[in-house]
């Protein structure tokens, strides 16, 4: 058999035609023929893929427009323009901007590894009849394995052969409780999690023993198939990163065409000569890029992170801290994340009646015996429990009502027992009880009723009748219809144990005693939090490889559904398979749960709605969610439940699982975001300033700014107020804005329209400052150039207050609340006086002999900037351009 016929559906063929497709038997393969087929099919291991450089890695930093923009400017800078100081700046900037990227990514490239690490060791093999151990890797198709419990399946393997098997799959297909496996046909359709008469590598073996034949190995098992989608899957960009391709595209453009004009102007117009306005225009060039911005936005991400970790949020990834910002779905996985990951008892129905699970109990209550005594817990030593969740849910609800276990062991000890088997879905184990033994047996409701002849209620044992049956079988529809796993509990009392063992001799006859509902239940927490974000414009999305039944219940519970909603939206795996690609684009909208869903769907889920122009997010504990993760738009990880699978895959982990977490997580990413942009609003309205008073000096043929004058305040104003900016409080209505998504960019949510009015207006102050002083005042040159400076330097600062807030009133939004800025704004300040001040520096910048009158006239100018943005602020607010711009909700 070639390689190219392994993806055969095995698990739709009988025991039979498999081994024979195989060219194998129940006894095994011969040394020779496994050898043979090594050499053949290869190693059974995953493949790592092409891995890139430390070095590689740096110079894709490099690859960001705007880091090429700043990398000309400085080569510019120092050879043309001859701004060595400038140049060292810009470089220094970028460098230090792509040592901090590679170091962010270093950790990003782990899913291969964990999953390889996943992989069993050893394996049980059957060669030429006898049972060897061998090395996992040595496993080829035809092998026969043993497993039992505590093993961790080495390959795929078509079962033919179970005893009471129970393979944990959560990892694999989002299943929230073991699967017991059987051997009944499986159609050729079956999703991945019904395939019951296979084990999947990599899985874990929970209960019990079998026996099958390796049908996959390596890159063609189900997780070997993820492995292969997640070397595939492609790297994208975040909407940070193309914003910022976006913005340097545009300010470089401007920028270009700015520097042209000048330079036709002086020349052509004014007679001044091409060299110097050509030196002039690449000042101007140089002025105009805010070569702080990379750097800034890194620390402003990097604080960012550092917010989210003292709220259980870990960036791996630093531009994720934004996207989280302009999320607009949440594909949630519902195990572990929306619900608690723990089975627990919700009902008990005795004496023929439903109880809440927070009722009072009678411990000496036939059920409350039964649940816990035919049960295979284990009480840890810490008291943790150890066993089959569905068993240690009974357990956990025994303590918690005062049912002590232990001391009730060492008076009823198991003597005897029938052992569960997924062919009869019952077990049963015996006690002594003073004179007589009791047999308690728990298991399917159907199955039990059929062994059933009496009833107890309120401590009375009569023969059951039909009525009853009904009752019992009612009640357990109605749970199930909430979908509570259901279990029934019966028993009855003998004067010595059974000669035989058999399911004849002990599970007859017995006496109804009652039904435990149970469920992984929601967090409590998450309800709150899915009604937080849709308040905010998010839409959550369940997507689990739980049963309709279980994952429509759940969304219901946590508002995901509404007792209204169309039965349409929730939708299977099968279901979507029959659904074309460009049908399921303009339906998808329709969808608010998918269950019994493979990695494929989640993919093709998360492609959809960003085929929609969305902004997704993603989470998942499992290996099945590492494609969906990586595909997302931010892949969210689970540092408790999840795999290193899906950690790796991941561009942030919670380390509570809470999916509260993520929407706390949402609300910072959207301050990053604002505080961001309240930086490019700062920055970009300076360099504009700075570039009009220029560009318009030029043209009036004023000699109004020296190059240290530009160089000094580029230095001193823009970085250090920009970062302190980036430590701005969430403003209050940050999470009742519509979310940014794809469409919106640091100029958008009226920061273009701001910084535009304020850019102009630092350009026309210092302006008419330099026009005052020499002008009417008849003031000297270097006087005039001096307040010039100094004015162009103080209205920056003073206009730092005023990016607090794109629209709000400074003196709403506690102006001097965040210390940082403070501190910042009052050394750019001392930085500016220092010149201004210290003998030698003063003469250096031309600063001296300036009068009271004349130091009046800076201050008055840099200080109008602020009751100028309050009026155009008021008036902005006053037409509703704030609520337009924000889409704020009223």
């Amino acid at each position: 058999m070639s390689k190219e016929q392994l993806n055969k559906a095995f698990f739709a063929q009988t025991e039979e035609e498999v081994l024979a497709e195989l060219n194998s038997t129940r006894g095994g393969l011969t040394k020779e023929e496994a050898a043979k087929r090594l050499a053949e099919y290869g190693e059974n291991i995953l493949e790592a893929g092409e891995k890139r450089t430390t070095l590689q890695k740096f110079l894709d930093q490099f690859k960001d427009f705007m880091i090429l923009v700043l990398l000309a400017a400085a080569i510019i800078s120092g050879t043309i323009g001859h701004e060595i100081a400038d140049a060292i700046i810009i470089l220094a900037v970028v460098i230090i901007n792509a040592f901090l990227g590679v170091f962010q990514e270093q950790k990003a490239e782990e899913a291969i590894e964990a999953l390889k690490k996943m992989a069993s060791p050893l394996a049980n093999v059957k060669r030429s009849g006898e049972i060897i151990q061998v090395k996992s890797e040595l496993l080829v198709p035809g092998d026969i394995i043993v497993l039992e419990a505590g093993d961790v399946v080495p390959a795929d393997i078509r079962l033919y052969d179970v005893n009471s098997l129970k393979v944990e799959e959560a990892a694999l297909t989002g299943e929230s409780v073991p699967v017991e496996k059987d051997l009944r046909d499986v159609e050729t359709d079956a999703a991945l999690g019904d395939r019951k008469n296979m084990a999947f590598s990599s899985t874990n073996v929970t209960y019990g023993r079998a026996e099958g034949v390796v049908v996959l190995t390596g890159m063609n098992t189900e997780v070997g198939h993820i492995a292969n989608m997640l070397q595939n899957a492609e790297e994208k960009k975040t909407p940070l990163q193309i914003n910022q391709d976006q913005m340097g595209k545009s300010l470089t453009i401007l920028i270009l065409v700015v520097a042209v004009l000048m330079f036709i102007i002086g020349f052509v117009f004014n007679d001044r000569p091409w060299l110097d306005m050509l030196m002039v225009s690449i000042s101007v060039a140089v002025a105009a890029i805010p070569e702080g911005l990379p750097a800034i936005t890194t620390i402003i991400l990097a604080l960012g992170t550092q917010k989210m970790a003292s709220r259980n949020a870990l960036v791996r990834k630093l531009p994720a801290v934004e996207t989280l910002g302009g999320t607009e779905v949440i594909c949630s996985d519902k195990t572990g994340t929306l619900t608690q990951n723990k089975m627990t008892i919700e009902k008990v129905y005795y004496n023929g009646q439903v109880h809440d699970a927070d009722e009072n109990i009678d411990l000496e209550l036939p059920v409350m015996k039964i649940m816990n005594l035919a049960n295979d817990t284990k009480i840890a030593n810490d008291k943790s429990l150890i066993g089959d969740p569905t068993e240690t849910a009974m357990v956990q609800y025994g303590l918690e009502k005062g049912f002590d276990l232990s001391a009730k062991l060492v008076d009823m000890p198991r003597v005897a027992e029938v052992p569960f088997e997924s062919d009869r879905k019952l077990m049963s184990t015996i006690h002594p009880e003073g004179n007589q033994f009791m047999i308690a047996t728990k298991g399917a409701p159907d199955e039990l009723l059929k062994r059933c002849t009496h009833i107890i209620k309120a401590g009375v044992i009569s023969p059951i009748t039909d009525a009853d049956r009904n009752a019992i079988l009612d009640t357990n529809h109605s749970l199930a219809i909430q979908a509570l796993r259901v279990l029934a509990m019966a028993f009855k009392n003998v004067a010595a144990v059974p000669a035989k063992m058999t399911t004849e001799a002990v599970e007859t006859d017995l006496v109804f005693a009652g039904l435990i509902g149970m469920i992984d239940p929601e967090r409590p927490e998450a309800k709150q939090a899915i009604a937080q974000a849709q308040k905010a414009g998010i839409r959550t999305v369940m997507i689990t490889g739980d049963h309709r039944d279980t994952a429509s219940a759940i969304a219901t519970r946590l508002g995901i559904l509404d007792e209204n909603s169309s039965a349409k939206a929730v939708i299977t795996g099968a279901e979507l398979n029959d659904i074309s690609d460009d049908d399921f684009l303009r339906t998808v909208q329709n969808y608010s749960v998918y269950a019994r869903v493979s990695p494929e769907h989640k993919v093709r889920i998360v492609k959809a709605w960003q085929d929609q122009g969305k902004v997704v997010a993603m989470t998942g504990d499992g290996v099945n969610d590492a494609p969906s993760l990586k595909q997302a738009d931010i892949g969210i990880g689970m540092g408790i439940t999840g795999t290193e699978v899906s950690k790796g895959a991941s561009d942030m982990v919670l380390a509570d699982d809470n999916f509260a977490t993520i929407v706390h997580a949402v609300e910072e990413g959207r301050k990053v975001f604002a505080n961001i942009q309240k930086a490019v609003q700062y920055l970009l309205s300076a360099n504009l300033g700075e570039v009009l008073t220029l560009f318009i000096a030029t043209v009036l043929g004023w000699q109004i700014l020296e190059p240290i004058h530009l160089l000094w305040i580029n230095l001193v104003t823009d970085v250090f107020p920009a970062i302190a900016l980036g430590l701005e409080e969430a403003e209050k209505d940050v999470m009742e804005q519509a979310p940014r998504g794809r469409s919106s960019n640091f100029f958008s949510n009226g920061v273009f329209a701001s910084m535009i009015y304020q850019g102009i207006y630092e350009g026309a102050i210092t302006l008419f400052v330099f026009w005052l002083a020499t002008g009417y005042y008849g003031f000297e040159l270097h006087i005039g150039e001096a307040m010039a400076f100094l004015t162009l330097g103080f209205i920056q600062l003073s206009h730092a207050f005023n990016c607090k807030s794109v629209f709000k009133s400074l003196f709403s939004v506690n102006p001097f609340g965040n210390k940082m800025f403070n501190y910042a704004i009052l050394l750019s300040l001392a930085l500016m006086l220092m010149v201004a001040f210290t003998p030698g520096l003063n003469t250096i910048f031309g600063i001296y002999d300036m009068t009271g009158q004349q130091w009046m006239i800076v201050v008055a100018a840099a200080l109008s900037v602020i009751p100028f943005v309050e009026i155009m602020k008021a008036i902005l607010r006053g037409i509703g351009y704030d609520k337009k711009v924000n889409q704020i909700k009223e």
